[in-house]
């Protein structure tokens, strides 16, 4: 199973997707609540995958997404955006997002992603 970092600015959806994360096997390496923490995490910790929520004070997630491609263009990034976040989802896709979850999710849904991320079911 991977190594997963969760940034999320919402308490609840941090601890939900932990959780979940937890459940199907994987491990929480570690938890950020911004873009900048996100960064910073991602060198230090070297997840196979991070979820990353687009909306955030601070650095939001697509220039997250565009930080954490430059320093690693290998980097497995799925989005997790809100319905009717269209556009955003389009500027990660060129971005180079790995794939999306979107609020409100299903258990179900990250797990897959998760997997299809990583390279294990599709």
């Amino acid at each position: 199973m991977g190594k997963v970092l969760i940034v999320d600015n919402a308490s609840f959806m941090r601890s939900s997707l932990k959780y979940i994360v937890e459940k199907a096997g994987h491990e929480v390496v570690g938890i950020a609540v911004n873009g900048n923490e996100a960064l910073k995490l991602y060198k230090e910790l070297k997840p196979d995958v991070v979820t990353l929520d687009i909306l955030m004070e601070g650095m939001d997630g697509l220039t997250a997404l565009n930080n954490l491609k430059k320093d690693d263009p290998d980097a497995k990034v799925i989005m997790v955006t809100a319905l009717g976040q269209t556009e955003k989802e389009d500027e990660a896709k060129k971005l180079g997002a790995s794939g999306y979850i979107r609020k409100p999710f299903k258990v179900e849904d990250i797990v897959a992603e998760i997997g299809r991320v990583m390279g294990k079911g599709s």
